[in-house]
């Protein structure tokens, strides 16, 4: 899913946010409006703020506003594929005169183990959204333990994590009305289409997602609407599809707040605090390392 993320797809991902069928980015805003007293008793003036996927600002904000409450001089040191990065940066730079960005364009493994040994300070790391989900089961637990194995003793780590719902209400924040998400999707043909010659014709292909629940996840797919051949020039490669014939884009897995202690604490993590919000949507965990 990383490669849904050029500057078209990001800012369509934005567009996304707030459409109104898509719950996760107000449900997580109202979270941190409301987490703001409780996340300061974790915090002092030893730490800079890192995030793992920068995008939009609102959220980055809500955190360097509790920074700014302790803090004279804030760093923030944000990793991100997207060359959005120094844009998003830009915004921020504008309301806080106080804050020094370092920004690493990189893969989030990349760009930790450059922190890894830069120097002494304390890191609180956020990975805000839902982007966990994205992973596997099994790569999502590698994931976890690269970032464990880059955090120092004192370092804190939140993280967004999407909630098991009802059905209807996670595909229709997949499926939204207006085709946002559709044109989200369909953005990564264009892509392969641009920067490594692939003939895919956009119109032959459909949006498709489905939750599957006995997985927990969302399953995000290209539907090809007739039988074609599409050749990817630079690869050498030909792809013949059939008619209704899926590609699989993304998947987004959710979470039950039963599973979340077992899927830190197996890592080493220490689960310092979960906040939610009123009707379980969405969750935030901050953790600690053993």
């Amino acid at each position: 899913p990383k490669f849904f993320y050029d500057i078209k797809g990001s800012e369509l991902f934005e567009k996304i946010c707030s459409l109104p069928e898509y719950y996760p980015t107000r449900t997580e805003i109202s979270i941190l409006e409301q987490l703001q007293e409780d996340l300061l008793e974790y915090l002092d003036e030893s730490f800079r703020l890192v995030e793992l996927g920068s995008g939009s600002s609102t959220k980055t904000r809500l955190i360097l506003d509790i920074f700014e409450k302790f803090q004279s001089k804030m760093e923030y040191f944000p990793i991100d594929i997207s060359d959005i990065l120094a844009e998003s940066s830009e915004i921020l730079q504008s309301h806080y005169e106080n804050l020094h960005i370092t920004g690493i364009i990189d893969t989030y493994e990349g760009g930790l183990e450059f922190l890894k040994n830069y120097d002494t300070k304390k890191n609180l790391i956020i990975f805000l959204g839902s982007s966990y989900g994205n992973f596997s089961p099994e790569n999502g637990v590698q994931f976890l333990k690269k970032i464990h194995s880059t955090m120092k003793s004192g370092d804190l780590f939140l993280i967004g994590l999407d909630l098991v719902k009802d059905y209807s209400i996670l595909e229709s924040a997949y499926n939204d009305s207006k085709g946002v998400t559709a044109a989200f999707n369909l953005n990564v043909l264009s892509r392969i289409n641009d920067e490594l010659d692939a003939d895919f014709d956009l119109n032959n292909f459909a949006h498709h997602s489905v939750y599957n629940e006995q997985s927990q996840r969302i399953e995000m797919y290209l539907k090809s609407l007739t039988n074609q051949t599409v050749v990817i020039s630079q690869s050498n490669i030909t792809i013949p599809l059939r008619k209704d014939e899926l590609i699989h884009t993304e998947f987004s897995h959710k979470f039950k707040p039963s599973q979340l202690n077992s899927l830190f604490e197996d890592i080493g993590f220490e689960v310092k605090h979960i906040w939610c919000d009123e009707k379980k949507y969405f969750s935030l965990t901050l953790l600690s390392k053993k």
